[in-house]
């Protein structure tokens, strides 16, 4: 099969090049699409098999659930059963943008897609191309990340082709995601909010909208049945194994150039993602190829957008080992250390 990548600039000008991809998903295809948090691989919502070519293409475990992406609020209402008051107020404060919310689901939704729940995750992503396809494809649209399940998902067009090449038809190309992490997905069908997982939507945000919320124990560790994407115990993952350095942050320098020392002492090739204070102090250790700044300590958006390229990036140098330095776990901070701590498979070392 041929991947095609179409670049969408301007949704109004290139209809002609959406009304294709969305003839694609009505047909049982897939295409990627770009969306403000990461690149998604989206089927048509409704089509219990073209749901599966999603599980076939990434290598994805079918108890894994599937979140359907809508355009406006009428499509919420043909695939949720219930709209609850929590609900209610997070769609009016956050939607369209970076949230999934859990509710229960209506029988046109397949099990293929629930992981075999009651309930569904649905979001309405802000950025305007993600929107627009679904409304030319005129039903949700079931989508992961396009990548190749349990690595980092990819937040640019040209790293879902390498993942993607030759396993879908389709890539629309809207630049550069925004946020560089996945959604915030909250269960909205128990009597208190549930955080399934961080995202730019922090739990600060949703408290303020909600008065409070709670974590799920996924968040910290503990292996549960997925109630949505992103609560598998490794996830986003590259091929080296990550060891995350985590503590305060005016003695990462000193604790990352004692680590690679050793490492490199022990035989390894030690690749570094890191904040720029780090990166700066091991130019002397460090082959500039192995080291990644993930930005200034602290500038957590820039922090969250870079991750997951700078991780992908790792799979084509020589290292064998990755250290990676923690941030806060405050506002989007949850967020990206919830994907660090899933890529390092909870593996860190306290300085």
């Amino acid at each position: 099969m041929q991947t095609e990548i179409v670049t969408i600039t301007d949704v109004n000008a290139q209809q002609e090049e959406l009304r294709r991809a969305g003839k694609i998903l009505r047909g049982g295809g897939l295409v990627a699409f770009p969306t403000e948090t990461v690149y998604g691989l989206g089927a048509n919502g409704l089509d219990a098999e073209a749901c599966a070519r999603i599980y076939e293409a990434k290598g994805r475990p079918s108890d894994n659930p599937l979140i359907l992406h809508v355009a406006d609020r009428a499509m919420i209402a043909a695939i949720a059963a219930e709209v609850t008051p929590i609900a209610e107020k997070l769609i009016a404060a956050f939607m369209p943008g970076p949230i999934t919310l859990i509710m229960k689901r209506k029988d046109i939704v397949p099990d293929r897609i629930t992981g075999g729940l009651d309930t569904v995750g649905i979001r309405m992503p802000e950025h305007p191309v993600a929107r627009a396809m679904i409304r030319a494809a005129g039903v949700p649209v079931a989508a992961p990340s396009a990548n190749i399940s349990g690595r980092p998902s990819p937040t640019t067009a040209a790293s879902v082709l390498r993942d993607m090449a030759g396993r879908i038809p389709m890539i629309l190309d809207g630049g550069a995601c925004h946020f560089g992490v996945e959604s915030t997905i909250v269960d909205c069908t128990g009597p208190v909010a549930t955080i399934l997982r961080p995202g730019a939507i922090t739990r600060e945000m949703l408290t303020e909208v909600l008065g409070g919320c709670r974590l799920d124990p996924a968040i910290v560790g503990a292996k549960v049945v997925p109630k949505a994407p992103g609560m598998k115990y490794k996830h986003y993952a590259p091929k080296a194994p990550l060891t995350l350095l985590e503590g305060d942050p005016k003695g990462m320098p000193a604790a990352f150039r004692r680590t690679v020392r050793r490492l490199q002492q022990e035989g390894h090739t030690v690749g570094v993602l890191a904040s720029r204070e780090v990166v700066t102090a091991l130019q002397d250790l460090v082959p500039q190829e192995l080291l990644a700044d993930y930005g200034p300590q602290g500038d957590l958006l820039t922090i969250a957008a870079h991750i997951y390229e700078e991780l992908i990036a790792f799979n084509d140098t020589p290292a064998d080992v990755l250290l990676g330095e923690g941030t806060t776990d405050k506002g989007l901070g949850l967020a990206i250390m919830n994907r660090l701590h899933k890529a390092s498979g909870f593996h860190s070392l306290r300085i």
